[in-house]
């Protein structure tokens, strides 16, 4: 027996509204649980972490922060010109983003007063990438699913994951082949002149990084807000054991080199010192991974 029509509309519209529920994405951000229709794909990304996780998911943003210096600072994976510049990290340009008629805005905690502007242009997710009580490292893993789910692109992630997780291995056993089972003392750190540093504390990704690796931070460092401390280089004049490491860029290495204070330290007269690639130490998961191969890369050059 047939069905009446009236019947069948409300059938319809039933099975309808069944399947697009089937098809929501709910994810649960740094303010709670936001559920989208579809898969997001006009997407602009306010964090330079942001950028890299997204770009490593196969999503390239319509737009970002100060692209330039995120193409020389967090260097992989680098961002195209098709990633249009709407501003800085701290005052992204609200009138560059609307223009974009973005599906969704991807920020971090430097924009968080920003959200009830951005949230009159389109959805804002809320990503936070440091707090004191953060474990940087894990929260960098955790966004990077969360953002996977957005997108669905769980898959790829756990796949990016499972071989970060294997590279880890493989780096510590390397690092073991070089130094012995009993790895050195490590202090991972960024000029920030001639005789400034900002080290990491316990708290950072760098930090993370040295944990996976079986390495030692040689000064270990309270959590901080955004997991790093400035010291003079002149406090470091008691790491007798330490192998300092230095992210580039640093523009006055050259001049560095040539002071009789940095000559002077016990690391620089042991010749365990040495540059590292340029790493984004504030960065998203696949940024642990560069990170821990900088650093191995950097240790196996001082061993030779």
């Amino acid at each position: 027996m047939s069905l009446n029509l009236p019947r069948l509309m409300l059938l319809t519209l039933s099975l309808f509204a069944s399947s697009t529920s089937l098809a929501d994405i709910t994810i649960h951000d740094s303010e709670g649980e936001k559920t989208f229709s579809k898969v997001p794909e006009r997407v602009v990304v306010l964090n330079w972490d942001l950028i890299e996780q997204v770009l490593e998911l196969d999503v390239t943003p319509l737009g970002g922060p100060n692209i330039e210096g995120y193409n020389t600072w967090v260097a992989q994976p680098h961002a195209s010109e098709q990633v249009a510049d709407i501003g800085t990290r701290a005052e992204p340009n609200l009138e560059k983003v609307a223009a974009l008629k973005p599906d969704v805005i991807i920020a971090a905690s430097p924009q968080k007063d920003l959200l009830d502007s951005f949230s009159e242009i389109a959805p804002v997710v809320l990503l936070e990438n440091y707090q004191g009580d953060y474990d940087a490292g894990e929260q960098a893993i955790a966004n990077f699913r969360t953002l996977a789910k957005l997108f669905k692109k769980e898959a790829l992630a756990e796949a990016k994951l499972e071989q970060l997780h294997s590279d880890l291995a493989s780096l510590k056993q390397q690092l073991e082949q070089s130094f012995g089972q009993e790895l050195p003392s490590v202090l991972p750190a960024r000029f920030g002149s001639e005789t400034t540093v900002f080290l990491y504390t316990e708290n950072s990704s760098s930090d993370w990084v040295l944990k996976q690796l079986g390495l030692k931070n040689a000064l270990p460092l309270s959590p901080t807000l955004w997991g790093t401390k400035q010291m003079r280089i002149d406090q470091l004049k008691d790491l007798t054991d330490a192998y300092f490491l230095y992210i580039l860029p640093f523009n006055e290495e050259a001049k560095l080199k040539k002071s009789f204070l940095w000559q002077a330290m016990p690391f620089v007269r042991a010749k365990h010192y040495n540059s590292v690639a340029p790493v984004w130490s504030f960065g998203g998961a696949m940024s642990l991974r560069y990170t821990a191969e900088a650093y191995t890369k950097s240790l196996l050059e001082i061993a030779q």
